[in-house]
């Protein structure tokens, strides 16, 4: 007597969820190798002031995760455009699967990766002063751990986690647009450059709007609502792929 079941939509998600976890791991290895790499361009400070008179000199450099926020955001916006290309699509077809279940498993992914990113970058700066002090004899005057004050330290997690997500959301959003048509590859930049350069500045205003929020609650409203239009768009036009395009 046979049998047949339906998986449900759920089901085949956490399926190829688990599934990309364990078969996309260079992913996680190349977010390891970019923050080392932005670790050693942070050495030489993210700035530095001095004075000095005729018996002593004084220089002072300032070090942060600044550099290994933008090296990771970059590596989300890289990542997130990889997993529309079709080598990483037809991934999912050893599933039941369907454009709903890719779609929201690759987001599930994504939101990892961030969560991930988000945190080893801030931790990040604690590990590059542990490195100037331990390793290169420098003499630090604010505390070495980054997370003297516990509120500030899990704020800096949040808000780099949900702009690293965001960062994915448009990679995947701008990978979508790319398999839809190569013509893309030009007409984005050219957008872009007009929007960043051109008379209404309107990209640096969008950027404006989404980054310099004074307060916490509306920023993470912006944040979510812009991450959400960003998913939604990439399903609706993934829809208008062909099923093996």
């Amino acid at each position: 007597m046979m049998s047949l079941s339906n998986p449900s939509l759920g089901h085949v998600v956490k399926q190829q969820f688990v599934y990309k976890l364990k078969a996309y791991q260079q992913a996680f290895i190349s977010l390891v190798i970019v923050q080392g790499i932005a670790i050693l361009f942070s050495i030489g400070g993210v700035g530095m002031m001095g004075s000095g008179s005729q018996s002593i000199n004084i220089s002072v450099k300032y070090y942060s995760a600044d550099i290994v926020v933008v090296f990771t955001l970059l590596w989300g916006f890289i990542t997130a455009i990889n997993l529309t290309t079709k080598a990483y699509r037809y991934d999912d077809f050893a599933f039941v699967t369907n454009r709903i279940s890719s779609n929201l498993s690759n987001i599930l992914f994504l939101l990892t990766g961030s969560v991930i990113g988000g945190v080893t970058a801030m931790l990040s700066a604690s590990l590059l002063k542990i490195i100037m002090v331990y390793v290169l004899n420098y003499q630090f005057v604010a505390p070495l751990s980054t997370m003297g004050v516990p509120v500030e330290f899990m704020l800096g997690i949040l808000t780099t986690c949900l702009y690293l997500f965001l960062f994915c959301a448009l990679g995947y959003f701008v990978g979508m647009l790319v398999q839809i048509h190569k013509l893309f590859i030009v007409i984005l930049p050219a957008v872009l450059l007009g929007g960043a350069f051109g008379k209404e500045k309107l990209f640096i205003k969008l950027l404006g709007i989404l980054f310099t929020e004074s307060s916490l609650s509306i920023f993470i409203v912006k944040i979510i609502v812009a991450i959400a239009l960003l998913f939604y768009s990439s399903v609706i036009l993934s829809n208008r792929m062909e099923v093996r395009s």
